[in-house]
């Protein structure tokens, strides 16, 4: 990495000639790694005057904000970090209200605006609620960023119709641009930006290199253009922005050296090598020993062809990182790394049992019971990605681990899309069809980034091969690149006359594999049910017409009745 993201920050506050600051600030610029995933928070919040505790509010707001917000996933964007807190703020206020005298008169109890600028890579993330401002300095002047949340009623009055603990829900503004070095930032309270000129901030700030100076120079103004409330300014200029060289990262990722070519009852890094589990053109899997536990682990080394592809050693490296962050039984678990590692490779719990692929090799007919077990199991893994906002997109047999109990766990997260770590800008790449193409949404081949839905296709596309040893479109998805070509797609039931499969069992399976997302199920949890209860919009449905159900019958009985009919033909031609 080159470079760091480094800002200034110039902070002051006053009461001015009221008796209480009912106005509260804060700001954090966190250290790595934390800086690169969550980003420089600095933050701005406003009592209103007509409440005598709206200053506990202002502090609670600012303080659990900072502190929450660098709790949330690393995973999680920046928008979805900021408004979980904010609104759990909120609620928290408005209860604050609600058991206080002040019930009936929310005006006068724990409420207060709140305006947040996030700075992530190179992108500002903008939140505001209220009349706090945030503006950017823009060609010598002041740029305003937010809408003041206030509804006039005359010259004199007005009323505030967006605050935290107003109201029991919460609106939230939200804007993210991008940022260059020297950009400037201004949040404010309408202490000062109603009093100082724009003209004064702006030669002020220009004309100061001590940012906190120049915010008490502006909040003095203020104050002598006779403001009457309390004043209160934050200044943020951009230093220096994250900026990635291919060759840097590509050293950076791989600091450490590969791994010696592993073979049994090897030494390796405190363990000793068992046996080969797996060895491919993407990566080569042993199993070992650590030599301290005892314990039986499998250890993921990148493989030979691969290593001079700084991509995949950024999938490779991202692995463990997605395992580290989701704790469910049916998702493979990392192992602690209590020793120093000297080599690039991965180590993880040993799972004793085999592949779905393998399993459905040997147990050719698996019953529905068996099948709707495994997809619960499978559902429960992927609902806690999708928690920490990350799609698996590579759901497939050869993914899937059974153990000896009949426990499924997903396994390989190489080419797990994190939301949070999209907002991070590196000249590496993670579009593009990065799972197995039989079992890939239809989405992915005309270039959409996908969603939960599109896990939720591969799933059910394992479902449905488990019952009919097929794939509902066969290859034919991976060829439909125009929404037009997938629109021409058609289901093949996976109901016939050799198995008893209830039909909504198979319209559950015709809506999970649609080829529009939005006609698919919303929620893992809806398909997961409908396989176990007969949805009532399926029971009324009659079975599918025999050419869906058994194809091949049709046509062998079809060449059957025109054989006859041919001989038939030439029986009477030889007769005549």
């Amino acid at each position: 990495m080159s470079a760091q993201l480094a800002i200034s920050i110039g902070q002051y506050s006053d009461k001015g000639r009221k008796p209480l600051n009912q106005d509260f600030h804060g700001a954090v610029v966190p250290k790595e790694p934390l800086l690169s995933t969550k980003g420089t928070a600095i933050c701005l919040a406003d009592g209103i005057s007509s409440s005598e505790v709206s200053q506990y509010a202002s502090e609670a707001a600012v303080k659990g904000f900072l502190e929450d917000y660098y709790s949330t996933p690393e995973s999680w964007t920046v928008k979805t970090s900021v408004q979980r807190v904010l609104k759990a703020s909120n609620s928290w206020l408005y209860l604050q209200t609600r058991n206080s005298p002040y019930r009936y008169s929310p005006d006068k109890g724990y409420v207060c605006t709140f305006s947040t600028l996030v700075l992530k890579s190179n992108t500002a993330h903008i939140f505001h609620a209220g009349d706090t401002r945030i503006y950017r300095v823009v060609n010598n002047r002041l740029e305003q960023l937010t809408e003041d949340h206030r509804l006039w009623v005359s010259r004199e009055k007005s009323y505030l119709q967006r605050a935290l603990g107003i109201k029991d829900y919460l609106q939230l503004d939200y804007q993210d641009l991008s940022v260059e070095v020297g950009d400037v930032f201004l949040l404010a309270t309408d202490g000062v930006y109603e009093f100082a000129s724009e003209t004064f901030i702006v030669d002020t700030i220009k004309n100061n290199t001590d940012l906190d100076h120049a915010a008490k120079l502006i909040v003095k103004e203020a104050f002598e253009k006779e403001s009457d409330d309390n004043l209160s300014l934050q200044i943020v200029r951009i230093d220096q922005l994250p900026k990635q060289e291919a060759g840097e990262a590509y050293q950076q990722m791989s600091s450490l050296p590969f791994p010696p070519e592993l073979k049994p009852r090897m030494l390796f890094d405190g363990y000793e090598i068992v046996r080969e589990i797996q060895i491919s053109h993407r990566s080569h899997i042993f199993l070992a020993l650590d030599t301290e536990t005892k314990e039986q682990v499998v250890i993921k080394v990148p493989s030979v062809d691969q290593r001079n592809n700084s991509e995949y050693i950024e999938r490779f490296l991202m692995e463990e990182w997605v395992a580290r962050r989701i704790n469910n039984a049916h998702v493979l678990k990392p192992c602690s790394q209590t020793r120093k590692r000297n080599y690039l490779y991965i180590v993880t719990e040993f799972v004793e049992g085999q592949t779905l692929r393998q399993w459905l090799i040997d147990h050719p007919e698996p019953d529905l019971e068996f099948m709707r077990t495994v997809v619960e199991q499978i559902a429960s893994g992927l609902r806690a990605l999708h928690r920490q906002e990350m799609l698996h997109q590579d759901i497939r047999p050869e993914n899937i681990m059974i153990d000896k109990t009949g426990t499924a766990r997903i396994i390989d997260f190489g080419s797990t899309r994190v939301a949070g770590l999209n907002e991070i800008n590196t000249f590496l790449s993670q579009e593009g069809i990065l799972g197995t193409a039989q079992y890939t949404a239809p989405e992915y081949f005309i270039g959409e980034l996908g969603n939960t839905r599109s896990d939720l296709y591969s799933l059910a596309a394992i479902a449905y091969e488990m019952l009919s040893h097929r794939l509902p479109y066969g290859a034919n998805v991976a060829r439909a690149t125009t929404k037009s070509a997938q629109q021409k797609l058609v289901y093949q039931s996976v109901l016939d006359d050799t198995r008893t499969i209830p039909a909504w069992i198979d319209a559950t399976l015709r809506k999970a594999l649609n080829p529009d997302p939005y006609k698919r199920y919303e929620r893992l949890s809806e398909f997961v049910y409908d396989l176990r209860n007969p949805n009532k919009a399926f029971i009324s449905k009659t079975l599918p017409p025999l050419i869906e159900r058994n194809p091949v019958l049709v046509w062998k009985t079809v060449s059957f009745i025109l054989m006859i009919i041919v001989l038939v033909l030439i029986f009477q031609l030889t007769r005549n």
